[in-house]
């Protein structure tokens, strides 16, 4: 089946490209059993039970090289292109990312597809014994069980020692130190731009957020990392130092030689760790796209080692041009042209308005905004409100989504109440948006704000006449 094979009309998943809908109930349940626990929105900083349900399932994530990506921004878009690349390379790969935007089988992608409905819940039947006594072990001792994230992580390794893989691609669900998937060593650490996310639990400064996602830097790894602010660098290079690590960063060591649009993407000129890569198309939009690009060929020259660091540019021509990003800078919908985009923290947003600029030419631009508590909302906003002509305030499915109500004085207070409108039920919502932007010749709807509100509304586009075709 060729890769492409497996994205429906609106650039997601396509569950039924497997032929294995027989087993969707039971898949379905698998995520109903995982949802009963601890929500992923609150992990424990915690690693020795996920280790143990690992010990007792004999190891899993020792059955292949591991490489292991951290970050605030682009890791999920970095985690796919180094998976891509890797499979041009000719290796059976494995890649594990959070969250899904319609099916929770994204989550856990074997050779470039998302895991079978069969495989789901074929591997979820074979690890949930040892789920279960690991349970019964953490309440003896007076712990919470395991949570989403743990059975989770469990969950992903087994499958991918059971397909197997030769090389898994690991997204940390939240910082690094403590987050489940660090029970696995990582040949090649990979730090996406570091940024304020989560500081509730992560720390309320650089220095601290860094602190904790260098934790995925283990003895003799080899370290990749996105141009850093100095406190954030800092704090992966004294890791790094400590466990013998090699370093190289962004700018010195790689780079992004140049960009320019292209239709349906952009073409690149990377300089990598070992050799020159040129023109190369990169089906993706964004400044910020061509930088997880020679990060993740970074990554990948490291991955094959001090003495082949130079990739076969052909290869790697076909790994970038395979790539896609449901959920990022995605259009959904024409005339006017819909796009969802998952940015939910004021960098990832900040990112989105500079994208939106150098690559289109709109001329009035209907953001559809709706955010989760725990966010910085006005950072978001904020990072937008230059290039949005009119907000159109609502709600996603998520049950964390801010009310609109609420959110809607958080907007106003930035961009004014006579460019800010309220509309909770999101289908009318996006009608409204369409209508806004069809006024002009070259309008154009955005939604954005979190990852929840771009799956809900990627569902509606396939529903509704005005998807993409």
């Amino acid at each position: 089946m060729n890769n492409d094979d497996i994205f429906d009309e609106a650039g997601a998943w396509d569950d039924a490209a497997f032929d294995d809908n027989e087993y969707r109930d039971a898949a379905d349940a698998v995520y109903a059993q995982l949802l009963e626990r601890v929500g992923e929105a609150n992990p424990q900083p915690r690693l020795e039970p996920t280790r143990r349900v690992a010990e007792l399932l004999g190891d899993p994530q020792t059955a292949y090289a591991i490489v292991h990506v951290t970050g605030t921004n682009g890791k999920t878009s970095t985690s796919r292109m180094i998976e891509s690349l890797l499979r041009a390379h000719g290796l059976r790969t494995g890649m594990l990312t959070s969250p899904h935007l319609r099916r929770f089988n994204e989550r856990i992608v074997i050779d470039g597809r998302p895991i079978s409905n069969a495989a789901l819940s074929d591997n979820w039947a074979d690890i949930q014994p040892y789920l279960l006594m690991v349970d019964a072990e953490l309440a003896a001792n007076g712990e919470p069980p395991l949570t989403f994230f743990e059975a989770l992580t469990v969950l992903a390794y087994a499958s991918f020692a059971d397909a197997p893989v030769d090389v898994a691609v690991i997204e940390v669900g939240m910082g690094g130190e403590w987050d489940s998937t660090n029970i696995a060593d990582g040949a090649v650490a990979v730090f996406t731009p570091i940024a304020l996310d989560h500081t509730d639990r992560l720390g309320s400064t650089l220095e601290e957020i860094a602190r904790t996602k260098a934790g995925i830097i283990k003895p003799a790894a080899r370290v990749v990392s996105a141009l850093q602010d100095p406190e954030a660098i800092t704090e992966l290079r004294l890791r790094a130092s400590q466990n013998e690590a090699s370093v190289d960063v962004e700018g010195t060591a790689f780079a992004v030689e140049s960009t320019t649009v292209a239709v349906g993407g952009q073409l690149i000129t990377l300089r990598g760790l070992g050799g020159e890569y040129r023109d190369l198309f990169l089906p993706l939009y964004g400044d910020h796209q061509a930088q997880n690009a020679a990060l993740a060929v970074a990554a990948v020259e490291s991955f094959f080692g001090e003495g082949s660091r130079s990739l076969d540019a052909d290869l790697v021509a076909e790994g970038l041009g395979q790539v896609t990003s449901p959920g990022r800078l995605q259009l959904v919908g024409t005339e006017p042209s819909v796009f969802v985009d998952a940015a939910h923290n004021p960098h990832g947003a900040g990112a989105l308005a500079s994208a939106l600029t150098a690559y289109f030419d709109f001329d009035e631009v209907v953001c559809v905004i709706g955010i989760l508590h725990g966010k910085d909302a006005r950072g978001i906003v904020e990072a937008l409100d230059p290039v949005v002509s009119r907000f159109v305030v609502t709600a996603s499915s998520s049950d964390r989504a801010i009310d609109a109500d609420e959110l809607a004085a958080t907007v106003v207070a930035v961009a004014g109440s006579d460019r800010v409108r309220v509309e909770p039920h999101l289908p009318t919502a996006l009608d409204d948006a369409r209508d806004d932007a069809a006024q002009s010749e070259r309008g154009a709807v955005i939604v954005t704000g979190s990852v929840t509100l771009a799956g809900d509304v990627i569902d509606l586009a396939e529903q509704e006449q005005w998807k993409q075709s």
